[in-house]
């Protein structure tokens, strides 16, 4: 059976979107708000390693392995995690 005509239907959208909030942080075993927690500071920590390429890419001779260790570190996290 397909589930295409309850996905069509706007109301059944809006309760999967909704859904959604609930069910994705639950699938890597995290609370909504510990799930933002987390993708916020994964944003951030990304904000901050594409600032430190954007410096070295105007000036070579600054941080020149900025960008890197912040993203090595990452993903030893994200490793951890799952």
């Amino acid at each position: 059976m397909s589930i295409q005509p309850y996905i069509d239907r706007p109301a059944s959208r809006m309760r999967h979107f909704i859904r959604g909030f609930v069910d994705h942080p639950a699938s890597v075993n995290e609370s909504y708000l510990g799930h933002a927690r987390f993708a916020l500071w994964f944003s951030g920590m990304l904000m901050l390693a594409a600032l430190a390429a954007l410096v070295h890419a105007l000036v070579p001779p600054l941080c020149t392995t900025t960008a890197s260790r912040i993203v090595d570190r990452l993903h030893g996290v994200l490793d951890s995690r799952h």
